[in-house]
């Protein structure tokens, strides 16, 4: 069950506060009585049942007032489930979003840039395909779960930018999250490419632990270095914050980490060293063998608000008319 207007149900502290209200005025004396001492001998008489039942005017009342708050909100229950099946590759992608991706070495704009781009132009000829796209700098984050529209995925990657994440490089969080969305699926059709221009120096698991991961389940991870082979023309301006060194380009060591981790899952690692070969090493997720997969998709709703708005109406009525009536008080 879900609600179409969740935030409705803000309202339920109304008749809970007001419960509560009441029932710190029933227990306290009033301020202001007038006493009546020759009635003092009726202080042991037993209590009526009029007087015990005295507070079901309000509790009726409060609980219609609940009741229609929730009507308010829209209950809803699924009303028809369609089970798809489709043939399709899952790709999940990572995204490296570090402030190291700033660096201008590749053109027309930087790093991120021109990932971006070619990210988008591989998504548009992915039909058919589930996609997803994990983003990473110091945190990592689900920008898109597995789906199919990949109009959805190319407007998510338009929103991406350096700053949305704390800066850092949590190559193997963005692994885990990754694994997480393909953990239940055909392990054959299943991969992850991960887009990174650095090591990792933040997050757990550790990159070769998330890749332990991946391998244990079948799943490979292709990793991208992306660096330009010829750094003369970079922004030498921009200095990494961690070790003082220039983003330019990978390391030998960075590269050798994102090879062991493609290596320890059957994937392969490439170096990216402009928009062309990034366009050209993304095609090569093509050949993956695609795999029947059963997707359960809710196409309509059914309302059940009318289930809370008539009772609410008959405790509103019951509550006026007992108040009104039978057990009515005087102040």
């Amino acid at each position: 069950m879900r609600f179409a207007d969740p935030l409705y149900l803000i309202l339920l502290l109304v008749p809970t506060g007001w419960a509560w209200l009441r029932w710190r005025d029933r227990r306290r004396r009033p301020a202001e009585r007038i006493g009546f001492p020759g009635l003092a001998f009726l202080a042991g008489a037993p209590t009526t049942p009029r007087a015990r039942w005295s507070w079901l005017p309000d509790a009726l009342t409060m609980l219609g007032l609940a009741l229609l708050i929730v009507a308010l909100a829209r209950p809803q229950v699924p009303h028809e489930v369609r089970q798809i099946r489709s043939k399709s590759r899952n790709i999940m992608l990572a995204l490296d979003i570090s402030s190291s991706m700033k660096a201008g070495d590749f053109r027309p704009g930087n790093r991120l840039m021109v990932a971006r781009q070619v990210l988008a132009d591989f998504t548009r000829e992915r039909k058919g395909d589930l996609l997803g796209l994990v983003i990473f700098a110091g945190r990592a984050f689900l920008q898109a779960p597995l789906t199919p529209d990949t109009d959805l995925l190319d407007r998510m990657l338009s929103r991406v930018d350096i700053g949305m994440l704390p800066d850092g490089t949590a190559i193997g969080t963005a692994i885990g999250l990754c694994l997480n969305q393909v953990k239940d699926l055909p392990a054959t059709a299943s991969v992850i490419v991960l887009i990174t221009d650095g090591a990792n120096n933040t997050g757990k698991p550790s990159p070769l632990v998330a890749a332990e991961a991946a391998r244990a389940i079948g799943i490979r991870i292709h990793t991208i270095g992306v660096s330009a082979a010829d750094t003369s023309g970079s922004d030498k301006r921009f200095i990494w914050r961690w070790g003082g060194r220039t983003p330019d380009r990978l390391t030998s060591s960075d590269e050798a980490m994102l090879k062991r981790i493609s290596e320890r899952s059957g994937g392969r690692y490439f170096r990216a060293t402009d928009p062309e070969a990034l366009a050209h090493i993304l095609s090569a997720i093509d050949p993956i063998e695609r795999r029947e997969v059963k997707i359960s998709e809710t196409r309509d709703y059914r309302e059940l608000y009318a289930y809370a708005l008539a009772p609410a109406l008959v405790l509103f009525a019951a509550g006026i008319v007992l108040g009104a009536t039978r057990l009515r008080s005087v102040p």
